[in-house]
């Protein structure tokens, strides 16, 4: 399979109580919690290539740079979305925006590496 720039992949949430600051220990405000938005993010990252991956490959997150601009409640929908712009031999680039009503909530450069599932697994130590 072939990983070009070009991929994308997006996720369309609801902000939930589970996903505030409050409740992931990220600050004490009801709101989206940045915790929470990474994850999101790294999700439309995953799904963007996930597909175009070989058998026994799978991408491992290595970087992030994250700019949270605005608070979104518990009820807004945020759409975040992931487009890879850049292929560096295993070294894969995204750049990620998050909007609520057509507002940016946030922007995000996600860098992932590709790996062999088994073999990344057997390098780790319990």
């Amino acid at each position: 399979m072939t990983i070009v720039p070009g991929l994308r992949a997006e996720v369309l949430i609801m902000v939930e109580r589970g996903d505030t600051a409050m409740k992931v220990g990220s600050g004490d405000v009801p709101v989206l919690g940045t915790p929470r938005l990474l994850a999101f993010a790294e999700a439309a990252t995953v799904r963007a290539v996930r597909d175009h991956l070989a058998p026994g490959q799978t991408s491992v997150g290595t970087k992030v740079t994250l700019e949270h601009r605005a608070a979104s409640p518990v009820g807004a929908h945020v759409a975040i979305s992931a487009e890879l712009v850049q292929v560096d031999g295993r070294r894969l680039v995204f750049e990620v925006t998050a909007t609520e009503n057509r507002r940016t909530v946030a922007v995000a450069t996600i860098e992932r590496v590709v790996v062999d599932r088994e073999s990344f697994l057997a390098r780790i130590h319990y």
